[in-house]
């Protein structure tokens, strides 16, 4: 099958989502491979290095799609500014999308897959099965965006992250506080305590407190009064009760921290706000606080993404595609996830997709004309009710 890999146009956007290093693995399943001149420039790759690895390479983004039975991408599909039209509409009807596809919040272009009978697998949907861990695109990106944003919480604190013992005297360590301990939150911790920060962290889910305690951190306890994660393995959405008493927990350390990295979210929903304007407030002036759940709503109540505000002298950065920043990494990891995906959804020598797999299934979205996820459909339900 002809894989198209488009460039991505996103604002800011730096990454792509096929490396040259990845090609190998899809040619040598007899696939061909074509990629949009300049798709990986700003990943630091460059067209040369695709045609030597076995790619195509396609002068723009009308010929790339015209010619393409399956795209990978990055970035939802949305509207392509050099054409003017929405990039589902150059897609061939009846051809296949594989890549994050943010399903609540981009539910027009849903309908549009639809319309032309995309089949469209979302990255943000595979299942969380030990067999697809190498599919985890959420986990690859997390990893990028906890590791940056303890770098940028060190370059904007006034302060030493490690520990001084100089002629000058003893300079004690930054103070860092993680709310939230998944796979952002994890590598948070694990990039603090690199830089010789003390380390502390919170999440209401008692199952992660030895995988922070074996990273060096002090793991923060509470009292757990709801059931607090999905079948998935995905945070679940606490009671407004559930949320104050975080609060008093998190409100009771933030007079010591230097630093605090806001990891929190729910799957599909807005993040939870545990930090209020008045516990900002606490916080010692130079403080700051890295909210990575700036673009679903923010973890502290003052975040704006995109955007460092300054409030009574503490620096409040709204982090938003924080993987952008590190592109040739992020597209590594990236690159390997949807291969993965690809290969397990089309087994070898096969051209149609293995529907009788979970993984498959899971992260199927459209088909046949149709939206077939049923958290998706009865999003898109709710929503023409409202209208």
């Amino acid at each position: 099958m002809k894989i198209g890999i488009p460039k991505e146009i996103s604002a800011g956007e730096t990454r792509v989502a096929l490396v040259p290093s990845a090609i190998t693995a899809l040619t040598r399943n007899k696939h061909t491979v074509l990629v949009e001149a300049g798709a990986g420039v700003a990943s630091s790759f460059s067209d040369s290095e695709y045609q030597s690895a076995g790619a195509t390479i396609v002068g723009n983004a009308v010929e790339l799609y015209r010619a393409s039975e399956i795209i990978f991408k990055l970035n939802p599909p949305q509207m392509h500014p050099q054409t003017g039209k929405h990039e589902v509409l150059l897609m061939n009807e009846g051809a296949t999308y594989i890549g994050f596809l943010a399903p609540f919040s981009n539910l027009d272009a849903l309908r549009q897959l639809a319309e032309r009978r995309i089949t469209s697998f979302a990255m943000e949907f595979v299942p969380r099965l030990t067999r697809a861990q190498s599919m985890d695109a959420l986990s690859s990106m997390a990893t990028v965006a906890g590791y940056k944003a303890v770098l940028m919480a060190a370059h904007h604190l006034g302060k030493f992250f490690p520990l001084l013992m100089t002629a000058a005297g003893t300079i004690p360590p930054a103070t860092v506080l993680v709310l939230g301990a998944g796979v952002a939150g994890l590598q948070a911790i694990a990039t603090a305590k690199r830089l010789g920060a003390k380390v502390e962290a919170f999440d209401p889910r008692p199952a992660v407190k030895e995988q922070v305690k074996s990273l060096g951190a002090n793991f923060i306890d509470m009292e757990v009064t709801e059931q607090v994660e999905t079948a998935g393995g995905y945070a679940k959405e606490q009671s407004e009760e559930f949320l104050r008493k975080e609060r008093e927990v998190i409100a009771a350390r933030l007079p010591k921290a230097d630093a605090v990295i806001c990891t929190a979210q729910v799957f599909g929903k807005r993040a939870p706000v545990l930090l209020t304007k008045e516990m900002v407030h606490s916080l010692r002036p130079g403080s700051v606080i890295v909210d990575l759940a700036a673009e679903s709503g923010g973890n502290c109540e003052l975040t704006v993404p995109r955007l460092t505000a300054e409030i009574n002298g503490v620096s409040i950065i709204g982090a938003v595609n924080l993987a952008s920043a590190l592109p040739v990494h992020a597209s590594q990891m990236y690159a390997k996830n949807i291969t993965n995906l690809f290969l397990n959804i089309f087994p070898k020598d096969s051209t149609t997709p293995n529907f009788d797999d979970e993984i498959t299934q899971g992260s199927c979205i459209t088909r046949d004309g149709e939206i077939v996820n049923a958290a998706v459909r009865n999003a898109l339900q709710a929503e023409g009710a409202r209208k």
